[in-house]
């Protein structure tokens, strides 16, 4: 009976050792913890400056591809702006909007060779009254080259030269009667363009606006009778472009 008493007293004094033991680590345990997380802490921020410092940041890790270079190749563009006349043919009909495609390749990022085609709408408001006005389109095509510099990679500046045939589609008499009969037919026109080029992140995609200028002999007057009047037909456009390279 005695030894059970002695023993049981040893397990309770063991169990109080234990308790008591844990209490007292606790404190020193938690501080453990506490100074680990403050050394772990330290240690990404010691490991991203020495990555900073090295050359190499997350910021870097997490940026996008750099963009691949643009190569030359197909080309098709398609255009909205104005057509004007200089000559005397303002006084016929006033500035028409304009819708211009084209469709080249380009052999070298410098070079692009190019057909292409056109359509305004214009009337005779400017020559007759309300009544008697008539509204007509004029359409054209043609081809030419174009020689381009690259400012940077996303900015280049480019001037081409074209030959063009256009015509306006009247009824026949309708111009001859204002005196442009050569308008009722398809003639030549020669010219050229400047524009800038601004090119997006897509290597295939580009934005542009430009402007030209036209001698278009179909816009000369050839007076009532078929005599001739002096004049220079000048023709001009401007528009903004959205290009696509194949």
């Amino acid at each position: 009976m005695t030894r059970r008493r002695t023993t049981s007293r040893a397990f309770a004094t063991g169990v109080a050792a234990v308790v008591v033991s844990a209490l007292s680590a606790a404190p020193a345990l938690a501080d453990e913890v506490a100074v680990s997380t403050i050394s772990t802490t330290q240690t990404v921020t010691t490991q991203t400056t020495t990555s900073a410092a090295g050359g190499t940041t997350y910021a870097e890790v997490d940026a996008p591809p750099p963009q691949r270079p643009r190569k030359p190749g197909f080309v098709a563009e398609a255009s909205v702006g104005a057509l004007g006349f200089a000559g005397k043919f303002r006084h016929v009909a006033p500035t028409a909007p304009w819708f211009h495609a084209l469709f080249g390749y380009e052999p070298t990022r410098w070079l692009l060779v190019f057909i292409e085609g056109e359509l305004a709408y214009t009337d005779t408001s400017e020559a007759v009254t309300e009544t008697a006005q008539r509204a007509f389109p004029i359409f054209g095509g043609g081809g030419g080259a174009r020689g381009t510099w690259h400012v940077n990679d996303k900015l280049a500046l480019y001037l081409q030269g074209n030959v063009d045939v256009l015509e306006a589609d009247t009824i026949k008499g309708e111009l001859s009667n204002l005196g442009y009969a050569g308008l009722e037919k398809l003639k030549p026109a020669f010219g050229g363009r400047l524009g800038v080029e601004w090119y997006q992140r897509d290597r295939h995609l580009a934005f542009a606006v430009a402007g030209g200028l036209r001698d278009a002999t179909g816009f000369a007057p050839t007076g009532f009778a078929g005599a001739s009047i002096s004049d220079t037909p000048l023709i001009w456009d401007a528009a903004a472009t959205i290009r696509y390279t194949f």
